[in-house]
């Protein structure tokens, strides 16, 4: 039988080869030739239509000027009772039905005459003509009821209320029959055919409905097994109940035949199964030519015998059948060590991670601020390059002379060379090495590398208060320079001037600074009178600072001035004060 139902399919298209060649309307003919030659001539604004009871109907009205607002067709005259119908919508059609009726928004006005089914003789009702079935990708046909017992074939065909002659697809109609060439899941729903009756001169529209279902090819695969796909294990716990599941998909099939089985084999058997206790199968349509079947077993207490033996699903249909299995194996449960330790150990890290932030966070934050935060500085804004902070005592004549350089600029590398041979323990004079550096380093900063100093016995006026003057000292200045030693350290206004830059590089993330250790080791064994606020303990850790290399060779001194020129500011304030320039003056 279904190798016929094929080849039927299969030689349709060729006899409706010519139909198909594209979309066509038949001449009219029968009643429509009649119509003419008595006269009639149909009004477009007044129609009669005719239905038949329990046949789907839709009232055949224009579309609304707006597309946002349905057409709504009332009853109205003698006998109104409030029935009304949206356009476009279907409904079955009964007696009470019958009236005349006006569509908002048009001038459409129509009496709809529903005919009960009693008073049209059998052969022209006949309930298989108003449902049919279709294969997709072949040709089909649809013929409108009731066509036998007229001899008018002029039939205008309509799925919902659009001609079928106005759609995008390859059809024909021929003698009231509908040729569809080539039937798409699309096809799907109800069409309407109209034909025209004449009674007593009046024209009347004679619709009935056809319910078109387009179905898939028979089924030619047996069925798909997606779960349990083959042979595999599932982990259980004794004592607990255990579901086992088989998920099938199964091609489309005209008789239902599908059928999904459990079976249990002992010891592995497969002669020798037994049919398991299961669910209702649950099926849905998965997609076009798909059905999804699911159905469960379930072990209500799983025993040591239950992992001897293997579970095997059976999907069968009217091709073949496919088969899948499980097999059972022991859970073991995680130790009690293993499911407290890993999230107490977690706990742990989060907690010391947590301990060891709140402890260093002003370490954490020096050293961030220090290195990777310094901001868009903006020359503008600030009065100095740097605030150079030390404690000395004031040097003789002739030690000045030492140190004096010439503002002459030349190369790097001559820079560099003449730089590195100003160690004070190379001359003759030989005086201490943090007081050379004292008067070297505003001198190179100055007159050989521009950039502008504060120094608090030359740049503030004297008179005001120590303290108001650093702070305020270091918010004009861009950059903080200590030079440390052991009397820097032991001097408590020294000492202040680089707790209040530690402050102020934690309030202010564009001010940097930068330590200079003239000695190390002689700052290590010094012990002040009072000890180092903890603020300034801390910060001496983690400061970005160089060591003054004196008395090493002249490469060891020329990398000192590399890295303090690497860690200077790389824009300089544009205004210079009048202090500046005199001093300019008389060096030069």
């Amino acid at each position: 039988m279904q190798t016929g139902y094929i080849l039927f399919f299969l030689i349709f298209p060729i006899f409706s080869e010519g139909c198909c060649g594209g979309n066509s309307q038949p001449k009219r003919t029968g009643e429509t030739e009649t119509q003419l030659s008595l006269g009639l001539q149909r009004n477009a604004t007044h129609q009669h239509y005719r239905a038949v009871e329990g046949e789907m109907f839709m009232m055949p009205c224009n579309k609304s000027v707006n597309p946002h607002m349905d057409v709504v067709c009332s009853r109205t005259g003698e006998g109104a009772d409030g029935t009304s119908f949206i356009c476009g919508t279907g409904f079955p059609a009964e007696a009470k039905h019958s009236g005349k009726y006006v569509c908002s928004g048009s001038e459409l006005f129509f009496h709809l005459q529903v005919v009960e089914r009693s008073e049209i003789s059998p052969g022209c009702v006949q309930p298989e003509e108003n449902s049919i079935e279709l294969y997709v990708d072949v040709g089909g046909k649809v013929s409108c009821p009731g066509l036998n017992c007229s001899n008018n074939t002029h039939v205008i065909w309509y799925k919902g209320n659009n001609a079928v002659s106005k759609q995008r697809r390859s059809s024909c109609q021929t003698g009231g029959t509908l040729h569809l060439c080539q039937v798409s899941k699309l096809d799907t729903g109800v069409y309407f055919c109209d034909r025209q009756v004449i009674e007593q001169r009046l024209i009347w529209t004679f619709r009935r409905a056809v319910k078109v279902t387009a179905i898939p090819a028979e089924a030619s695969d047996s069925p798909n097994i997606i779960y349990p796909n083959g042979n595999i294990t599932e982990k259980v716990e004794l004592g607990q109940p255990h579901t086992l599941m088989c998920k099938v998909h199964f091609p489309f099939e005209r008789e239902f035949s599908r059928e999904v089985l459990w079976y249990m084999n002992y010891g592995s058997n497969t002669e020798n199964m037994t049919l398991l206790p299961m669910e209702e199968p649950q099926q849905t349509n998965e997609i076009f030519t798909v059905y999804e079947v699911i159905r469960k077993a379930i072990i209500k207490q799983v025993t040591p015998e239950h992992l001897n033996n293997r579970y095997t699903c059976i999907a069968s249909n009217i091709v073949g059948n496919s088969s899948g299995t499980i097999e059972l194996k022991e859970k073991i449960k995680a130790k009690w060590p293993s499911l407290v330790g890993y999230p107490i150990a977690s706990l742990l890290l989060v907690a010391g991670l947590g301990i060891i932030l709140h402890v260093k966070w002003l370490e954490i934050q020096l050293i961030y601020r220090s290195h990777f935060q310094h901001g868009k500085h903006d020359g503008d804004e600030k009065e100095f390059d740097v605030f150079l902070s030390y404690v000395w005592s004031p040097p003789s004549a002739e030690g000045m002379g030492v140190s004096t350089l010439s503002s002459q600029r030349g190369p790097d590398t001559d820079e560099e060379a003449c730089l590195s041979s100003m160690d004070p323990l190379n001359t003759e004079e030989g005086k201490s090495t943090q007081r050379t550096l004292e008067v070297v380093l505003p001198q190179v900063l100055e007159d050989r590398w521009g950039y502008r100093l504060c120094l608090l016995e030359r740049d503030v006026v004297p008179g005001g208060a120590y303290t108001n003057d650093v702070v305020l000292a270091i918010q004009r200045s861009r950059m903080l320079i200590c030079l440390l030693s052991a009397d820097y350290l032991s001097n408590s206004n020294a000492v202040f001037v680089l707790e209040s830059g530690v402050q102020a590089l934690l309030q202010n993330s564009t001010l940097k600074l930068l330590l200079i250790w003239t000695s190390r080791a002689s700052a290590s064994l010094i012990q002040p009178d009072s000890p180092l606020p903890t603020l300034v303990q801390r910060a001496l850790k983690v400061l970005p600072s160089l060591d003054w290399t004196s008395g090493k060779p002249a490469r060891a001194t020329s990398n000192f001035w590399r890295s303090l020129r690497k860690a200077m500011p790389d824009q300089k304030v544009k205004l210079v004060s009048l202090m500046q320039n005199q001093k300019h003056f008389i060096l030069t």
